[in-house]
């Protein structure tokens, strides 16, 4: 016997359901009554259970280490824990406790690949039914291996990929699967087609058996399903998202200065014969004073507050960090049904012989499906469609849909007197028809009018659509059951046409997000005749369409290549949109993807942001980032703006730091180098930082200008680099015109001198903040009062302290008058070559996300 596993392929590597029944019974050494239970149970031990392998589980205890270990949270923790060494208790404690509140908040997000699998494997049924010992039996679905034969009936869910060797009038739901909306007829025989939704002779694990009965071959169990290989893949690590790269590259890059600053500092002071404790402390206060310890609160509370206006929005935010994620995406890949379609198939037109609109066949189709239809997708559509079309008829006799035939019949009784009304494939339909009905009027119906029927079946393909044919023929003589030769003689009296249209809100939706940056490309496992016929209808280029056999013969450089100007796939398998997804991010792009099935759950795995909609698949809500309550592509827009937005309050603080205290330690720096005493006493630093940090407090509740959230941005630690570059020395220079003015002007004593030092940096740091907060001009573009609270309460207690009673706790004096008006004409001064900068400055901080060429 073939290897268990090895027998869903071939020796050529082709799908299970490209072979025979007989040479797989023939490789996997069973046959058609079953397997015996000694030969399943060994079966059992060498496949293993039919069931999805959990992901290892890692402990709260665990997350929390994986955090702590990232360089910014190992900065923060060692500030905060020297701060408390050197006397700044409180100040310390309020950095640990920020550093820990971040930490225990990404926590609690932990695990939702796992539990993504959990639900997975509680969604598929939990008994199945198969033959052993050559008797039918019900057993765990967990038992089920290859091998086993097993019976599916109407509304089961099936437990195992199989190859259908026997079948009655059995049709299976394949949407979550495959994409594909209709229902899928099922039946024996060979295929040679390697796309699963091409797969007519197979049936699926977790796909629903919508009608009939099929007896089939068990060929994959668990994980060597295409179900369970979508719950291996939520099962496997996901990769850093772009915030969490961002966070830890701006982590390392203020590690490597902190660390350089210091060494500098230290060795200097030493150098010049200071006091080791003196300078060690000093220097450790300039390590602090570098350090970001406000950013994990700011991140988290703008998050936070992003997350609220989202929510307002109809998005549910999984994952905060995937607020910024969804910002500074490029690239939307989305499924096609129920995202960019309603999901509901719905009647498109009706049809005459000759293409004109006629409401006839239409309702002659739904008398047929209210008297005697299987209730199947199709037969709904047409009953909404005319619900009342069987007002007046009633049931003599039906002929149920012969699936190997492809039509069925009912014989009626109404208005138009005994009338045998039939309905079915085109071909088959066609085929049995003699005469046909136009204007009224019985014509024959021969060669040349079959071949225009079956051009009109092929022109509405071409546009996406499924067409049936309705005919029909007067009875004569008492009713009777029917029989196969009934349904011959007919009248043909037209098409009936059936799609899953696009929604009203997606044309307008996919124009909204180009504008916005955004190139929007569909993943589907739909007919890539279908995916054409609906990308050109929401506005996305048609010219190629690729179908997932293209993309297999596609080595990853070549996929590379082609997903730059292929805007529409078709017949994906759910590896292959995940295989797209990092073909997309390969190229530089930030890829989001929307999904509502099971088979998107691995591109939703794989995508830098996820987002799947109310009602999807629980594997894609549970895989996903975010949920999107009303599943509307506008939905997503407006998410796109509030990331934007979030991203923009984040790079205040960023530039904050970069402007003015990553300055002011340059100068400090500087200063101790040249300057006989230390310019700033180790608690001033302390405090100027703490007095700092509480004045940005304010910056998550700010306002945006909407040029920030124009266009796809992302953090670019170079374009940091470039601002700190351009602000930090501007401020650097002010500070030593300070030191200057204090020291050759005024000749202040040394703790005048620091002093007043601390009143300069404390008014240029804070105040810039209303400078660089927004591109235009202050005056034009006012922040919002929580930011100018914040502000200008930590300005006002540094303004004040020195002259309080206090200001002996801190080594304070109160400097000359003059002095004093001196520093306020600098501050003015810094604030206006700020603000003459800041066009340059910002401008070199801020690179565009990259967009792949699109077609």
């Amino acid at each position: 016997m073939r290897s268990l596993v090895a027998a869903r392929f071939d020796s050529g590597g082709q799908p299970f359901w490209t072979q025979s029944v007989d040479a797989t019974f023939l490789a996997l050494g069973c046959d058609r009554n079953g397997l015996t239970r000694a030969d399943a149970f060994e079966r059992l031990k060498l496949a293993g259970p039919n069931a999805d392998v959990s992901g290892s589980k890692r402990g709260s205890v665990r997350a929390i280490i994986k955090r702590m270990i990232e360089p910014l949270s190992l900065i923060l923790m060692a500030a905060g824990l020297v701060s408390v060494a050197t006397g700044d208790v409180i100040g310390g404690s309020i950095i640990v406790a920020i550093l820990l509140l971040s930490i225990g908040l990404d926590t609690l997000q932990e695990g939702h690949a796992i539990r993504a699998a959990d639900i997975l494997r509680r969604s598929v049924a939990l008994k199945a039914t198969v033959r052993r010992n050559g008797v039918l039996s019900e057993i765990d679905v967990a038992d089920v291996v290859p091998g086993d034969v097993i019976r599916v009936r109407a509304g089961d869910i099936i437990p195992a990929d199989a190859l259908v060797f026997e079948c009655m009038a059995f049709t299976a739901s394949e949407a979550a699967l495959t994409g594909e909306p209709f229902p899928v007829e099922k039946r024996p025989g060979m295929v040679t087609a390697v796309a699963a939704a091409e797969a007519s002779n197979a049936i699926f694990r977790g796909s629903v058996a919508q009608t009939g009965e099929a007896l089939a071959l068990v060929v994959g169990t668990g994980r060597g399903t295409l179900f369970g290989a979508a719950a291996a893949a939520l099962a496997t690590a996901g990769e850093t998202s772009p915030f969490q790269r961002d966070l830890s590259a701006y982590g390392l890059l203020t590690a490597r200065l902190t660390i350089a600053l210091v060494v500098v500092v230290l060795t200097a002071s030493i150098f010049f014969g200071r006091p080791l404790l003196q300078s060690l402390m000093f220097a450790v206060a300039l390590a602090v004073g570098l350090t970001p310890e406000l950013l994990p609160m700011i991140t988290t509370v703008t998050l936070s507050r992003g997350a609220m206006r989202m929510a307002r929005r109809k998005v549910i935010v999984k994952r905060l960090a995937s607020i910024h994620d969804l910002g500074a995406m490029t690239v939307l890949c989305t499924d096609k049904t129920g995202t960019l379609t309603s999901a509901q198939i719905s009647l498109a037109c009706s049809i005459t012989l000759l293409g004109a609109d006629d409401p006839r066949p239409s309702r002659l189709g739904a008398i047929a499906a209210i008297l005697g239809g299987d209730s199947g997708a199709l037969d709904a559509a047409m009953t909404s469609a005319a619900p009342d079309a069987a007002q007046g008829w009633t049931l003599s006799s039906r002929q149920s849909f012969d699936f190997t035939r492809r039509l069925g019949s009912v014989l009626a009784a109404g208005p138009e007197g005994a009338l045998l009304i039939t309905k079915g494939a085109p071909e088959a339909v066609i085929a049995a028809c003699r005469s046909s009905l136009v204007d009224g009027k019985v014509v024959a119906f021969g060669s040349n009018e079959r071949i225009a029927a079956l051009a009109e079946v092929r022109k509405l393909a071409e546009r996406g659509m499924r067409a049936i044919a309705v005919a029909s023929l007067p009875w004569v003589g008492a009713a009777r059951d029917l029989i196969a030769q009934d349904e011959t003689g007919l009248v043909f009296e037209g098409l009936c046409a059936f799609a899953d249209p696009p929604k009203a809100t997606a044309a307008a939706a996919v124009a909204r997000l180009a504008e916005a940056g955004i190139r929007l490309i569909i993943l589907s496992g739909d007919d890539p005749v279908v995916v054409k016929r609906l990308a050109g209808l929401v506005g996305l280029a048609t010219d190629k369409v690729f179908s997932g056999a293209q993309v297999a013969r596609l080595s990853d450089a070549a996929l590379a290549v082609q997903v730059r100007s292929v805007d529409a796939y078709g017949r994906l398998a759910p590896d292959q949109k995940a295989r797209l997804v990092r073909a997309l991010q390969a190229g530089g792009a930030i890829v989001g993807y929307l999904g509502d099935g099971i088979n998107d759950a691995p591109a939703l795995k794989a995508a830098d942001i996820g987002l799947s909609v109310d009602g999807a698949a629980g594997v894609a809500q549970a895989s996903a980032d975010m949920i999107m309550l009303d599943s509307d592509l506008a939905v997503v827009a407006d998410g796109v703006e509030e990331g934007r937005r979030t991203f923009a309050n984040i790079l205040k603080y960023i530039r904050m730091g970069a402007s003015s205290n990553f300055g002011n330690m340059l100068s400090m720096a500087a200063a101790s180098i040249f300057l006989p005493f230390l310019p700033m006493l180790p608690t001033q630093i302390l405090l100027n930082n703490l007095l700092y940090d509480f004045s940005e407090i304010g910056i998550p509740f700010d306002g945006v200008r909407p040029e920030a959230v124009a266009r796809p941005q992302v953090w670019d630690m170079r374009g940091l680099i470039r601002f700190a570059a351009v602000m930090g020395p501007l401020s650097s220079a002010f500070d030593l015109i300070t030191f200057g003015g204090l020291l050759l002007l005024f000749h202040v004593s040394p703790p005048a001198f620091r002093t007043a030092w601390f009143l300069e940096s404390m008014a240029t740091q804070i105040l810039v903040i209303f400078v660089i907060r927004t591109n235009g001009r202050p005056w034009r573009d006012l922040p919002r009062p929580a930011l100018v609270a914040s502000s200008l309460g930590a300005l006002m207690v540094a303004m004040v302290l020195p002259f309080t009673p206090a200001a002996g706790w801190f080594g304070f004096v109160a400097p000359p008058l003059a002095a004093t008006s001196f520093l306020g004409l600098l501050v003015i001064a810094y604030l206006a070559g700020a603000e003459l900068l800041k066009g340059a400055a910002i401008a070199a901080s801020v690179r565009r996300a990259v967009r792949p060429h699109a077609a």
